[in-house]
């Protein structure tokens, strides 16, 4: 079929959605990502020239780029329509460099979303290449390339074989191994509480020690608890010396950024980060609607913006009016607030129509899509609504000089929260109907000891908040950064949080010592400060890179001579091999420990390290249940005589059978409860909190 004009996007799956939008004079085909990159096989930097960058065409792309020549010799006009961003417009500039195509020309067409009306006017209105933009992506890889490549060499040459380092992952396993020293460290401080159950008329409510002589104090051990307790007279009243009421508001949160979308993704919906940005990839390239066909569902999933278009809010104004009430609309619409060090390049992630209610596209929508689509949806919309009001009260009472002090809330107007529930629902805490002067009966005290916690260790939302906060990495690196540390080893999810692995261990006190600067929080955020600076047209890369490059490489060299090879010995296994008789130990492999020869290289017996869990094989009888990881790290369970016998179960089985139908019975397990179901019927015992 002819066609005039050739489209390029990065995806299948955005080619297909945007060509239902054209007409027979387009033809719309994917780059399949990148299609230029640095060499893998050797630094691709010339120190000596600049630092220019030594591209090359990726392999296996050969048939890609011949394909892409061919409709582009036919075309009139190519339109370059990469994502829009960075890296989408360092795509875009690839592509040209080898279509041969005039930069004089305007080709470069961007639009937050894959909607029909937003490719249309975007079509309408190209843009030439942004040069500050490949600049700015050409210095962080450029940069990236050299921090990879001189420090990883320095790891496998003084470690072992198969280490990186980098920028934001380096900083990412220094804070997990900062909190792991911590937790170590730590030392528990005892504390005591005292609450008071009091009651006025019928009704009964907790109070909690304030303070002595009306000023706060604190509780640090038993015997200040007795000295208060001294001083209270349980057979007397309690009277009520002040009482405050206040109405709170509670405003509702922006809508998402990448990385507020994958925190509230993980505490809500329970996604892993990239999980959460592959179903967003998905949202945002095009889902078919049956007869309406595919469309864009939501808005560029990468960005640090929390703005939004005017027609966006009109949208989801007239929304609100019409489901829920004008009373729940804002009469004016917020000022939005430019988040500090936020490029601000897209609009906040929200959906590409608000009419476009969740449950009304339910079928089309994976169960996961369908996750992912209302929280974001219910965002957005909220984001656009009335702060919730609750009338507060609180209550102080007193005896002898003795404080306690009791709040009270209860929800006057629900508001943003008709749409978009807290992660931590709040109750109503009614407190009776005090007054001032009342006298109130003691029913009984409470102390109760307790010792201060440890920090908790990073879970991915945590981690990824926290670089955040600090200006480490930007949207897009959050999810790869995490992938890698796990990749290599560093660091082990647990639970759901990450601990250090012995390895990571190492390879942080390496880069602690004789690259301070790229673990250096600051330093790196300063980094990124430089990089939006060439973005925008305020500094140039080369010099930014060589102001880096200059006393980097002089720790290289200091590293190079100073670094002592680092062995990391083998435990002894405790049995021989069955193959020699030679004794076996415990090695350090990429995916973690595991049992090997010492007779190495002359046998070459190795085991999985596997843990018992004092369970018969449901299905051979004669193993026991051991525990397994997958490649991808999560736990599952088999049979320990596998492949002879290929039982296997992602629930941890218990050892009993169910009454209902002789199956096997395995414990399921949530953030709050463990669970005892049939791994084969609807059979299930009372949760276990």
């Amino acid at each position: 079929m002819a066609f005039k004009y050739l489209v390029i996007v990065e995806s299948p799956a955005k080619a297909k959605t945007i060509e239902k939008y054209l007409g027979r004079n387009y033809k719309v085909v994917a780059s399949l990502g990148h299609i230029r990159d640095l060499p893998k096989s050797r630094m691709g930097v010339d120190f000596e020239n600049n630092y220019e960058p030594d591209y090359i065409t990726i392999r296996g792309k050969g048939p890609v780029i011949k394909d892409l020549k061919k409709h582009a010799k036919k075309a009139e006009k190519v339109f370059l329509a990469a994502d829009p961003d960075r890296e989408g417009e360092a795509i875009a500039w690839h592509l040209s460099f080898l279509l041969k195509l005039d930069n004089e020309e305007k080709n470069r067409v961007v639009f937050n979303e894959i909607t029909k009306d937003a490719v249309k006017t975007a079509l309408k209105n190209p843009r030439h290449l942004n040069e500050d933009l490949i600049d700015s992506q050409q210095a962080r890889r450029v940069l990236d390339r050299i921090v990879g490549y001189q420090i990883s060499p320095l790891l496998w040459k003084k470690v072992k074989r198969g280490l990186s380092a980098g920028r934001v992952q380096s900083v990412a396993l220094k804070m997990i191994c900062d909190r792991e020293n911590e937790i170590k460290t730590f030392e528990p401080e005892e504390y005591w509480s005292l609450e008071a159950n009091f009651q006025k008329d019928r009704k009964k409510f907790k109070a909690s020690f304030y303070g002595l002589n009306g000023k706060k104090a604190d509780l640090p051990d038993n015997a200040a608890v007795q000295d208060v307790l001294g001083k209270i007279n349980q057979k007397e009243t309690f009277d009520v010396k002040k009482v405050v009421k206040k109405e709170r508001k509670r405003n509702p949160h922006p809508a998402f950024t990448t990385s507020s979308l994958q925190q509230e993704a993980a505490g809500k919906i329970n996604f892993r980060t990239r999980k959460t940005m592959m179903i967003a990839q998905q949202l945002y390239e095009g889902i078919s609607l049956g007869r309406g066909g595919a469309v864009g569902l939501i808005t560029y999933m990468r960005t640090d913006s929390t703005r939004l278009s005017e027609t966006a809010k009109a949208e989801a104004n007239e929304l609100i009016v019409n489901e829920y009430g004008e009373e729940f609309a804002q009469s004016k619409p917020k000022k939005q607030t430019k988040k500090s060090g936020a490029q601000d390049a897209h609009e906040a992630i929200r959906p590409t129509s608000a009419a476009r209610k969740p449950e009304d596209i339910k079928q089309y929508l994976s169960k996961d899509q369908f996750k992912l689509y209302s929280l974001i949806w219910s965002r957005f919309i909220a984001s656009q609504m009335k702060p919730a009001i609750y009338d507060t009260m609180r209550v102080d009472i007193e005896q002898n000089d003795v404080t306690f002090r009791a709040n009270g809330s209860k929800i006057k107007f629900k508001g943003y929260q008709m749409v978009y529930a807290e992660s931590k629902k709040e109750k109503d805490n009614m407190l009776p109907d005090l007054q001032e002067g009342d006298a109130l009966k003691l029913e009984s005290l409470e102390p109760n000891q307790h010792f201060t916690q440890p920090p908790a260790r990073y879970s991915e939302a945590t981690l990824i908040k926290t670089l955040e906060e600090n200006g480490v990495g930007r949207p897009s690196t959050y999810a790869p950064t995490l992938e890698t540390i796990q990749r290599r080893y560093y660091v082990t999810l647990k639970n759901k949080r990450f601990e250090p692995t012995e390895l990571g261990g190492i390879v942080n006190e390496i880069i602690e010592e004789f690259f301070p600067n790229i673990v250096d929080v600051n330093f790196t955020a300063d980094m990124e400060k430089d990089l939006d600076a060439v973005e925008e047209g305020k500094k140039e890369w080369i010099e930014l890179i060589d102001q880096f490059y200059r006393p980097f490489k002089q720790e290289v060299d200091k590293a190079e001579k100073e670094m002592e090879e680092v062995e990391i010995e083998d435990e002894p296994a405790g049995f021989d091999c069955e193959k020699c008789g030679s004794p076996m130990v415990i090695k350090m492999g990429r995916y973690g420990k595991f049992y090997a020869c010492s007779n190495f290289p002359d046998c070459r017996n190795t085991k999985a390290i596997v843990k018992k869990i004092g369970v018969t094989c449901p299905k051979c009888k004669k193993g026991e249940v051991v525990e397994r990881k997958s490649k991808k790290n999560r736990i599952f369970y088999g049979c320990e005589h596998y492949p002879d016998c290929e039982f296997t179960s992602w629930d941890k089985p218990i050892g009993r059978d169910c009454p209902k139908c002789n199956h096997y019975l395995v414990e399921k397990t949530t953030k709050k409860q463990s669970q005892v179901k049939c791994s084969q019927c609807d059979y299930e015992e009372a949760p276990q909190k």
